[in-house]
């Protein structure tokens, strides 16, 4: 499992000083197996072979976290299989703090067989019937764990079925009242949702609770019923809330939006080759949270605000550069020499 582990072995040290300084980002959600085709421009029915990565967007951010040099911890289940504990062993591996890790002995860690056609869309098959993440219960929940946190970070996912919807309100309560920032990233996978109708309702049954929110220009459009995902009004009507400090709206290459109660605006995309999208968006939101984390006030300082976005489009593109999630997530070092070498669109 070496290719799992953070590049430069030299910098560890450092991280380790860095997490001093970095406060706790706690993620909750799916830890599970993506398979990516072996070859790109394919769709799964025609990809030759697979190769297994970790993944799991909740778990992808916390690794991408501590890549960074911040502090992170997981909270969520796998299955007591092969597959399980090799991911809680990557997890631990990345530096990720495991104690809120449970392991189910009647289900299997989920599986998720993911490709980027040759259109440019993407394609999901899952297996979950049920997994082991949708069987978290309320009283697995580490609430320790989630009151030591400066940031509480969470999707969608977890919201689709109970037990596991239930674990995640409980969770979202904890970190509410031991006053922890609420980021959300909903995530949205409409083939695991019962109907579109359902899926709305899901995602916004938490929307008010967030602090900060990222979301897509396709997840505007879903959400809003088919409205201009590039209209400013449309965003700030429909989507942004009295108590949000930050939405951040991704548009991938082209970079991202963003608006909070005092100034909004855009920061430009870099180029890149593209192999493998998967985990873009998680590594994006590793930069941003990895950045507030260290200062709070990056919420209130659209200066600082720019360049933490910057820094998370970098992630973003990074990570594009590789195939699957965890394994392509960059560390700091790899980002600041990115900086140096990329060119703005």
């Amino acid at each position: 499992m070496a290719q799992f582990t953070p590049s430069g072995k030299s910098g560890d040290l450092k991280q380790e000083d860095d997490k001093k300084t970095s406060e706790l980002v706690v993620c909750l959600g799916e830890l599970l197996i993506d398979f990516v085709p072996t070859v790109g421009g394919v769709s799964l029915a025609e990809a030759p072979a697979f190769k297994k990565a970790p993944g799991g967007a909740p778990a992808n951010v916390a690794v991408g976290i501590s890549r960074l040099g911040g502090s992170s911890a997981f909270i969520g289940k796998v299955g007591k299989d092969e597959f399980g504990y090799m991911l809680c062993d990557i997890l631990k591996q990345n530096f990720v703090d495991t104690s809120g890790v449970r392991f189910d002995s009647e289900a299997r860690t989920a599986l998720a067989f993911v490709t980027l056609r040759a259109d440019g869309e993407r394609e999901f098959l899952f297996f979950r019937n049920p997994s082991a993440d949708m069987l978290l219960h309320e009283s697995e929940i580490d609430k320790n764990l989630i009151q030591k946190a400066k940031i509480f970070h969470y999707g969608s996912i977890s919201l689709i079925h109970d037990p596991c919807k239930s674990a995640h309100l409980a969770a979202l309560r904890i970190a509410k009242e031991s006053g922890c920032i609420l980021s959300y990233d909903p995530n949205l996978r409409l083939a695991l949702w019962p109907s579109a109708e359902a899926a709305q309702k899901g995602i916004m049954s938490v929307w008010d609770k967030a602090d900060i929110i990222k979301i897509s220009e396709e997840e505007i459009t879903f959400l809003t019923e088919g409205d201009d995902p590039n209209d400013d009004d449309v965003v700030l009507k429909k989507l942004f809330h009295p108590n949000l400090k930050l939405l951040i709206v991704t548009q991938g290459s082209e970079g991202c939006r963003y608006y909070t109660k005092k100034f909004k605006g855009r920061v430009a995309g870099v180029k890149v080759n593209p192999i493998d999208t998967t985990g873009a968006g998680d590594a994006f939101v590793s930069g941003i949270l990895y950045n507030i984390a260290s200062d709070q006030s990056i919420l209130q300082e659209e200066e600082q605000l720019r360049k933490a976005l910057r820094f998370a489009n970098i992630c973003g593109a990074i990570t594009v550069t590789k195939r699957g999630a965890i394994p392509a997530l960059p560390n700091k070092e790899a980002v600041a020499q990115f900086m140096l070498e990329a060119t703005t669109i």
